[in-house]
């Protein structure tokens, strides 16, 4: 039977403090993680459906949000490169094409 441990409430003023600030920390974090994800998705749904003026503005939106999520240090910067240099790859070809 696998239970979870139950955490123990810090006694120190400080390591209670500690466990707030991870809270809010922590929904912060994940807010702009799923803002990242949602910007990179909204460029691949516009290159699958063939909108060249959509991918554009898609991608033109997504590579702020992804410079400031990696600025924030959610994501290093080398993968937060790697991601906009494959989404301007994408967006290229579909210029390309036609």
């Amino acid at each position: 039977m696998a239970t979870k441990a139950k955490k123990k409430n810090p006694r120190l003023a400080s390591g209670r403090k500690r466990v707030r600030q991870d809270v809010k920390i922590n929904a912060a974090n994940t807010s702009l993680r799923s803002k990242y994800r949602t910007a990179v998705k909204n460029v691949e749904k516009a290159v699958l459906a063939g909108d060249k003026t959509k991918a554009a503005e898609a991608f033109a939106t997504a590579q702020s949000v992804v410079d400031s999520v990696a600025d924030k240090g959610i994501f290093h910067k080398n993968k937060a490169a790697r991601d906009k240099s494959r989404l301007a790859a994408k967006v290229k070809t579909l210029a390309l094409a036609k």
